[in-house]
């Protein structure tokens, strides 16, 4: 096989939460354009439906399912409709996340139910929809890739439930790898900052002036932001082929820091 071939992923079907905006959209789109057939898992049906038309003209297929990704019964069914749609899941991507209320609290004033709202969005979901996807991958294998953050290290001011559920899916990443191995691969892309509507909101940059400023204080070496796309090519690669002696890693995707 050639080395541009290792890339492809002909024939295989992706599951990817968190699908219907920002990085998911780019994960799924980019997955679809190296040959898998995607179903997409987000809250919003509108939002599925437009990834899934800007699928559709790449030429794979795409099935949209409404997904609470912090409910373990929809993430169930959710693995056993791409199995009866697509006749097997082989790519489980676990990328919902994020600050459900949008706004960034110190460790010390976070109140219980918006901790519990972190943990259970950014950590447990990813325990869940790993289980359920290892589930219906069984001997026939796979692999799995969950989204970290470039915050899972260091303190993280006025950030701290995040990086914590972040430092956990680390953890979390690095035993499923062993307790799912040789069959599953399991992997984590860790970005760094990478504007988003969440992003946006949490940090209050809803223009590029702000933007800019934020970049300038981050001091990224690479001196720009991220991209959903830089994410998606990382993706592609703990995904496919080209990484199949790859497993209990976290690649971090964040211009230097």
């Amino acid at each position: 096989m050639g080395i541009l071939e290792r890339f492809r992923l002909d024939g295989e079907v992706a599951v990817v939460t968190g699908a219907g905006k920002g990085i998911g959209r780019s994960i799924a789109i980019a997955l679809a354009e190296a040959g898998a057939d995607v179903v997409l898992a987000s809250r919003t049906q509108s939002d599925l439906e437009a990834v899934a038309g800007e699928i559709e003209v790449t030429g794979r297929r795409a099935l949209p399912v409404v997904t609470d990704a912090t409910d373990s019964a929809a993430l169930e069914a959710l693995a056993q409709q791409a199995v009866a749609h697509f006749g097997k899941l082989t790519i489980w991507v676990n990328n919902a996340g994020g600050i459900p209320d949008g706004t960034p609290r110190y460790l010390t004033r976070t109140p219980e139910e918006n901790f519990d709202a972190q943990i259970a969005l950014n950590l447990k979901a990813v325990w869940m929809g790993a289980t359920a996807a290892a589930r219906q991958m069984g001997v026939n294998g796979g692999v799995i890739v969950n989204i970290s953050s470039r915050s899972a290290t260091g303190p993280q001011v006025k950030n701290g439930p995040y990086g914590a559920a972040k430092a956990a899916v680390n953890s979390l990443t690095s035993t499923l790898s062993r307790e799912l191995a040789p069959a599953i691969r399991v992997n984590a892309v860790a970005p760094g900052p990478t504007p988003t509507e969440n992003f946006d909101e949490c940090m209050g940059t809803g223009d590029e002036a702000k933007r800019a400023e934020l970049l300038r204080k981050i001091g990224v070496p690479l001196g720009r932001y991220g991209s959903g796309e830089d994410i998606a090519a990382a993706v592609v690669y703990m995904a496919s082929p080209a990484s199949a002696w790859v497993t209990g890693q976290c690649l971090y995707v964040t211009g230097g820091l």
